[in-house]
């Protein structure tokens, strides 16, 4: 394929990961640690989840706006760039709110916007992709780069630079940077220091904005198929083998969607310190790159199923060694993150490749949405308020208990993630079968293998 093209849509998701890399991984921690540091109160457990739902009720509107409008009305491209006009401006108006309301509102208005992107840049790679199996992977490795990129500036935004000697009075320059990055912010300097998560989030949303409009002009399908691409989509889900997947993209994003709402505060309670939790957290995408590239082997080497079997059970692995670990053991904890590439890639990444493979042209857009849906609505949409609930049960409320009781309570959670995780992939297991061949035509169904 042209080149040119294939390094377009490189850049595209390296921005698009960009803006949710930033902000993700610490936002509960400033919300329920820092915000009263800004002028305001420390929001709850299940107030923090809330404002992480901003993103499972977008996803709930775009599975309805955002692909039925980029199916049928208007060029992906120009959606893009208009979605991420919006969404960088309200990212930048998130450091001046101290309260639940204002910061939920304006998080909900960002992520309205944001949430369709990740669909329909899937979508527009899809569509000028020659062989998305073999293609799709290099180029949407680029996004987990960009998660990447964003995280690790925050190991030196968050030090506390007073708090570092001089070069010459640390006597060598490899004395000053081990003081310096085991110097952390903290009080109101680090409140102020984790705004920055919005910050750098909003400027990318308006960097890609501008790039957005450079990509391939990729038109809608509006003269085919239904009125109403999202139904036309839904209709799929009778076909057995995509209900189960539904099913267990359900299970499975429920416990993804524990990861990233409890593991900042786990990390920091075995000992992690605040400004290395981002690049402890990116260790996941840095081994991403890698299973990415391996993702179109998997495929046709291990056949649908079993690709996503391993990506389940890397899920399962994970928060085995996260409830069996403490502050003696935090390496492990580290390394383990390793296994969130196979996660990703080998189970997500896997359905979003199947659905371009098995629904019908004019409404593979909003098939996306379907499964964003899931992924990014419902799952979440449940998983966020009962973790950060059970995360206020499991929390441990006497400031003067121990490190190792604190620690005891978080093994606790993560046991119930571990065992939901195992669920799924007993379900899929059992009762995934893929079709053999994908629908030809609008609206067909495809064909059970036989």
């Amino acid at each position: 394929m042209n080149s040119s093209i294939r390094t377009r849509l490189s850049v595209m998701m390296f921005l698009e990961y960009v803006i949710w890399g930033a902000w993700l991984p610490l936002l509960t921690l400033y919300l329920t640690q820092y915000l009263e540091l800004r002028g305001g109160a420390n929001l709850n457990g299940v107030q923090a989840g809330w404002v992480m739902n901003a993103f499972a009720l977008s996803s709930l509107v775009a599975m309805f706006v955002g692909g039925q409008l980029a199916d049928r009305l208007f060029a992906t491209e120009k959606f893009l760039a208009f979605s991420h006009l919006i969404g960088g401006i309200t990212m930048l108006l998130l450091p001046m709110q101290k309260s639940f309301w204002p910061i939920f509102i304006l998080m909900f208005l960002h992520c309205l916007f944001y949430v369709p992107t990740l669909s329909l840049t899937n979508a527009i790679c899809f569509a000028n992709l020659k062989d998305s199996q073999k293609e799709f992977g290099f180029v949407r490795v680029w996004g987990t780069i960009g998660w990447v990129a964003a995280s690790w500036p925050f190991v030196f935004l968050l030090v506390d630079w007073r708090e570092v000697p001089s070069l010459s009075d640390a006597g060598s320059f490899a004395t000053w940077l081990g003081t310096a990055l085991g110097t952390t912010k903290s009080g109101a300097g680090m409140a102020s220091a984790l705004t920055n998560i919005f910050t750098v989030a909003g400027l990318a949303s308006l960097a890609l904005a501008a790039f957005s409009l450079t990509l391939p002009h990729t038109p809608p399908a509006k003269d085919k198929g239904q009125a109403f691409a999202p139904l036309e989509a839904m209709k799929l889900l009778a076909v057995p083998a995509i209900f189960i997947l539904f099913v267990v993209t359900f299970l499975d994003t429920i416990a993804l969607w524990c990861y990233f709402i409890q593991t900042s505060s786990f990390l920091v309670t075995i000992g992690i310190k605040a400004n290395w939790i981002m690049p402890v957290m990116s260790i996941g995408q840095i081994a991403e790159i890698l299973t990415m590239a391996a993702l179109g082997w998997a495929l046709k080497s291990l056949g649908w199923r079993w690709t996503m079997t391993l990506g389940i059970l890397g899920q399962v692995a994970r928060f085995a060694i996260y409830a069996g670990s403490g502050p003696n053991t935090a390496w492990m904890v580290v390394a383990s993150n390793l296994i969130h590439g196979v996660c990703y890639a080998f189970f997500f990444a896997s359905v979003y490749i199947f659905v371009d493979e098995f629904f019908p042209k004019d409404v593979r857009a909003s098939a996306q949405s379907l499964f964003n849906l899931m992924i990014m609505g419902i799952g979440p949409l449940v998983a966020n308020p009962l973790w950060g609930k059970l995360g206020d049960v499991f929390k441990v409320s006497d400031p003067s208990a121990d490190v190792a009781t604190r620690v005891a309570r978080f093994n606790k959670l993560f046991l119930l993630t571990t065992g939901l995780a195992f669920i799924a992939m007993v379900v899929l297991v059992i009762f995934f079968h893929p079709p053999a061949k994908p629908a030809s035509e609008p609206g067909a169904a495809p064909q059970p293998a036989h």
